[in-house]
């Protein structure tokens, strides 16, 4: 999520001037901030582009909603510097941005969006009885493995920020499989399970991001320490308690990573806008995201639908009411 994607809907694929639909998936693939790699395996994968799209506007989403009452409220401005540098938000960034290609590629496999997947084929579920009842497992084999090829992950080098970035990426897949359940449904007469059919499904994304806000919030300041053992550097965290304690720990693999320190986020930078003008809550987070600043308070009267009833046969009927309702706002 560099914050230059394009987020509005493509062209349409059936649009005049001899564009098919060939040349138009193309065309989508073009407008997306790829390597060339990347949109070479993108023109070969009809239906991508749209996904990669769906992929980027599901994670900016999320990152805004889970960072709403933050000082860094994850908006889009000042994200390019920010992705160059090591900071907790970056590696939010990396995590969130990996979930939501997991999770969209996954979900677009058995929504019939991609060419060249389809429904979970997992072993130990009847999937064929499945498709039967029109049900489709969400396939995150083929994510997970095709989202490996399109990120082009190597052999991690020597280089930390590598290692780092690389790490968090993972954090986001792994968040997504670890929200993979098996569902049921039973099929007979009165409910009874005289057949059952059971599919892969993928827990929403807000689940996700919920979870990866709990790994940001505790998230490991790392560096970089040689292992002779295996000839190479790792990342190492802070000492932990214990027979161990003399050694640095390693990350844990759900664990997001950062080797600096972040900025408060108060001022406007190249990171941020900064939270003046930001509207915050007086009992909740007024103090801390108005950095001591102070905040300006406002009335304004606020127009609402009450008073609904259900009339016959198939509309509601409502009034309007009107309340003041007191908005605080951070100081400049």
């Amino acid at each position: 999520l560099t914050g230059k994607e394009a987020l509005s809907h493509f062209p349409s694929l059936g649009a005049p001037g001899g564009s098919g639909p060939a040349k138009g998936h193309q065309k989508q693939c073009e407008l997306l901030q790829l390597s060339r790699k990347q949109k070479r395996l993108c023109r070969r994968e009809p239906g991508l582009a749209e996904t990669l799209r769906d992929a980027i506007r599901l994670g900016i989403l999320e990152c805004q909603f889970q960072f709403r009452s933050e000082r860094w409220n994850c908006s889009l401005e000042g994200r390019p510097s920010l992705l160059k540098r090591g900071f907790k938000e970056t590696a939010f960034l990396y995590a969130v941005s990996s979930a939501a290609l997991t999770h969209s590629l996954a979900r677009a496999c058995s929504a019939g969006r991609m060419e060249r997947c389809t429904c979970d084929d997992s072993p130990g579920l009847e999937n064929r009885k499945a498709w039967q009842w029109g049900v489709c497992g969400d396939n995150l084999k083929y994510s997970t493995k095709f989202l490996k090829k399109f990120l082009g992950q190597k052999r991690i080098g020597k280089d930390l920020r590598a290692k780092v970035d690389i790490h968090n990426t993972n954090v986001g897949i792994k968040a997504v499989k670890n929200g993979l359940k098996t569902t049921c449904k039973c099929h007979g007469v009165s409910g009874s399970c005289a057949v059952r059919t059971c599919w892969k499904q993928l827990s929403p994304f807000h689940e996700i991001g919920r979870l990866l806000k709990l790994r940001y919030d505790d998230a490991v300041k790392v560096f970089s320490t040689s292992n002779d053992a295996v000839g190479h550097s790792e990342l190492s965290g802070p000492h932990r308690h214990g027979p161990s304690a003399k050694h640095p720990a390693l990350p844990r693999p759900t664990d997001l990573v950062y080797v600096e320190d972040s900025p408060s986020f108060c001022r406007p930078s190249k990171y941020s806008l900064g939270t003046a003008g930001r509207t915050c809550s007086r009992e909740g987070n007024c103090d801390s995201m108005c950095c001591g600043r102070g905040y300006n308070t406002q009335s304004r009267l606020v127009t609402f639908s009450c008073h609904c009833q259900v009339r016959w046969c198939c509309y509601v009927e409502c009034q309007q009411c009107m309340q003041e309702e007191v908005v605080y706002s951070c100081k400049q």
